[in-house]
Order: structure tokens, then sequence, then C-alpha cells
């Protein structure tokens, strides 16, 4: 019983060392009510919602979105403003207020009145530091929205793990009900044979501590399927309390054929991450290009018209051009404080990304041996539950003929439990390495598709 609560506990801490980034994952926002009637849901089901309603979907799209918003401000620093304004004035003025005593002027003029309406332009004619400022924000945008395509592989994967998990855990259940079922027919024939006088009491005794080990197993079992349900749901927003059963079984599959080093050709060029890395190294470039043009000159052009007049009928246009030339005379220091700052960020963006690329060439090794290890798993799997079978046959034909206890029964039971608990754990290992591979790969859902077999 040791060993098989200790492989059932081995499930979660197989899919805790694949996936250690998932975490941020797991949640999601329910939508819609729950319905009396349990969902049928598919693998891909699972994934379309998890593509809804998952949070870190959700958190990455509003972290793009902001990059947009901050790309549309620096647009709009290096393109025309143009306001305009309409005013009617009506005025009164003292002139003693301001010290003027005019003999034979009044000292208040007015009241008089005038219109005015009128148009200004500002127009920046060359800015080199906000125009690569501009640049290295739409870089970042497209990092952002990197990120969000790198995050639905993300929900792909999470959602994939989650489901692949409820197939290995009821696999087990099915296993060890059967289990129990051989347990219950085993200790029956003992108790029988016990009452018979043709076995002792202790083999009766003994096929009912393994009748109830198995019971136990079973229960515990039935609890992880339940809250198995309940990661899944809890990562594709389903509402609460909604019931649903998997209509996916994910028999084993051998996949073959794929090599490293074209695993890893096709992971740089589509992993959507190790794009937005090389899409966030230009965006520090260029945002270092921006601080070195600081010293460079400015040039803008303003320019207003108005129409002034007591009416408008009675008005006359008036006009003004500027333009203007800026430039950095002396700043204290700043420009070389930013320009040590912007090649910080640089030098950052350029380690991150050969770390990057450095990960993935671990999780596609890594991948591909989990893959190559776990069919290897599954064939000699395989092959010990035609053994075990065998091996228990036997024993339970030397039990009824009475030459010997049902000790070796029992270890011959055990030996089949165990032996179909490997299998159903290295086809879940190669159905989990097909589901790193994808994410390894990039373009994870398609991947997912095609190693899983689907059309």
């Amino acid at each position: 019983m040791r060993h098989k609560l200790t492989a059932l506990r081995a499930v979660s801490t197989l899919l805790c060392a694949c996936f250690p980034l998932l975490a941020q994952f797991n949640g999601s926002t329910p939508t819609g009510e729950a319905t009396s009637a349990p969902l049928n849901l598919s693998l891909d089901d699972a994934i379309a919602r998890g593509l809804k309603t998952n949070l870190g979907l959700l958190t990455r799209e509003n972290s793009s979105a902001s990059a947009r918003v901050d790309r549309m401000q620096l647009l709009a620093a290096m393109l025309p403003t143009v306001t305009g304004r309409v005013a009617m004035t009506e005025q009164q003025v003292s002139l003693s207020t301001f010290g003027f005593h005019i003999p034979g002027i009044p000292s208040v003029i007015g009241p008089f009145h005038y219109q005015d309406a009128g148009a200004n332009a500002d127009i920046p004619v060359y800015d080199g530091r906000t125009l690569n400022a501009w640049r290295s924000r739409k870089e970042s945008q497209r990092a952002a929205d990197l990120s969000v395509k790198d995050a639905r592989d993300l929900v792909v994967q999470a959602v994939a793990a989650a489901y692949l998990q409820i197939i290995a855990t009821s696999a087990r259940v099915d296993s060890t009900r059967g289990q129990v079922e051989t347990a219950q027919a085993l200790y029956e024939r003992a108790r029988d044979q016990h009452r018979a006088g043709t076995s002792p009491a202790i083999d009766e005794l003994r096929s009912q501590v393994e009748l109830k080990t198995q019971q136990q197993i079973l229960l515990s079992l039935q609890n992880q399927v339940a809250k198995d349900k309940l990661s899944l749901a809890r990562a594709i927003g389903l509402p609460s309390g909604q019931a649903f059963e998997i209509s996916d079984k994910a028999p084993y599959k051998p996949l073959e054929g794929l090599a490293p080093n074209e695993a890893l050709q096709r992971a740089y060029a589509s992993r959507a991450d190790y794009q937005g890395g090389l899409a966030q190294v230009r965006a520090a470039e260029l945002a270092h290009r921006s601080v070195s043009d600081e010293w460079l000159p400015s040039a803008s052009i303003s320019s207003g018209y108005d129409l002034v007049g007591q009416t408008f009928a009675n008005s006359h246009g008036t006009f003004e051009v500027t333009g203007s030339i800026k430039m950095n005379i002396f700043d204290g220091g700043k420009r070389k404080a930013d320009m040590l700052a912007a090649d910080t960020t640089v030098k950052q963006r350029r380690q991150e990304l050969a770390n990057l690329q450095g990960q993935i060439d671990q999780e596609v090794r890594a991948a591909l041996l989990d893959l190559n290890s776990a069919a290897d798993q599954v064939a000699v799997a395989q092959s010990n539950i035609e053994l075990a079978n065998q091996t228990l046959t036997q024993a339970r034909d030397r039990f009824a003929a009475g030459v010997t206890d049902n000790i070796e029964v029992v270890q011959a039971q055990e030996s089949v439990s165990n032996a179909q608990q490997n299998l159903i754990s290295s086809v879940y290992a190669h159905n989990l390495a097909k589901v790193a591979l994808a994410r390894a790969l990039g373009a994870t859902e398609a991947n997912l598709k095609i190693f899983m077999g689907e059309k």
C-alpha cells in the first residue's frame, strides 16, 4: 500500500517538476451558471475554455494594452496638434489702476467688446530622441503582443497537463477497482476454504487485509480524481459546482523521428517568448539610441491665425508663424547618467535572451529525453503486466489445489497491481512529455494535436 500511495503522490510531483511556471495559470475568471447535467468535456473543449477565461492570459492581454497606450502617447508627441477657440469679450478698464492720470482722458475706458476666433498649430519638424523612443516603444509593444501569444501556449500546456492528470488518475481508479474485485474473490475463496477446514484462518485474515488495503487505495484515488477535476475547472473558468466528465482517453502513441537539432531550430523560430526576447533587446537598443540623441537639436514650428473685431462680420485676420530650434547646451551630467542606465538595460536584456536560449535548449532536450525514457518504460511495463498476470494465475491455481497458502497469491496480486500502476504512470509520463515538447517547440496547440494523434 505504501508503494501505491507513493506512486499516487508522484503524479503531482511529476507535474510540478515538469511545469514549474504554470502556477500563475491555474486561476481563471469563471463565467456562466452551473447546469444540472454534467458537461461532456474533451481536451479541445477544455483548451478553448481556458483560452477565454484563464487569468494568466487575461493579465498578459492587459499588459499588452498598456504597452499599446505608451506607444500611442509617444506617437502623439511627434504629430502636429491643432487647437481652436472662439471668444467674446466685454471689458472695462480703469487706467488709474495702472497709475495713468492723463488730462482730458477719462480714467475709466469702456465698456467695449470684441470677438475673437482662431486656431493654433504646433508642428514638430525633427526630434531624434522622441523618434527613437517611439521606435523603442513599438518594439516593446511587439514584445508584449508576443507575450500574449506565449501566454496562450502556457494556457494550453497547463490545461492539457491538468486534463491528462485526470485521465491518469481515472485509469488508476479503474485498475484499482479491478484489484478490489480480485481481492474480494480471493477473500471469499479463502473464507470458504477456511470454513470447509481446508485452509487455516490466517489465509482468510491475510486475504481480508489485502481486500481492505485495495479498498483504501480506491477511496484515496477516487478523492484524488475529484480534486483533479476541481483543478481543471479552476483553470478553464467553469462555474462553481459545475459537474463534468472527460471524453478523451489519450491512449499511448509513440512519437518518433524528431532530432534534437531540428527541434531546437523549430523552437527558436516558433517560440513566442524567444521572439519577444529579441524584440525586448531591440527595444533596449533603440532606447539607448534615443538617449544618445539628446545632444541633437530639435526643430518645431508653431503658428496661429485669428479673426478679431468688434463683431465677426467686422473683423480682420491676424497670424503668426514661429520656427524654433532647441538644443542641449548643459544638463549637469543628466545625459551621461541616462547613457549608463541605457547601457545597463541593453546588457540585461541581452543576458536575459541568452538565458532564455539556454532554457529553451534545456526544455527541448529534456522533453525528448523524457519522451524516449517513458516510451521504454511503457514497453517494459506492458511486458511486466503479462508476466504478472501469468504469475497470479499460477498462484491462484496452486492455492486452489492446496499446494501452497495464499501468501503467494497475495504477493502475485500485488505484482499485478504494481505492474498496472507502473503502466499507467509510464503512459501518463509519455503524454506529459508530449505536452512539454509541444510547449518547448512553440505553437503548442497545433503541435499538441499532432503529437496526440488528432487529425
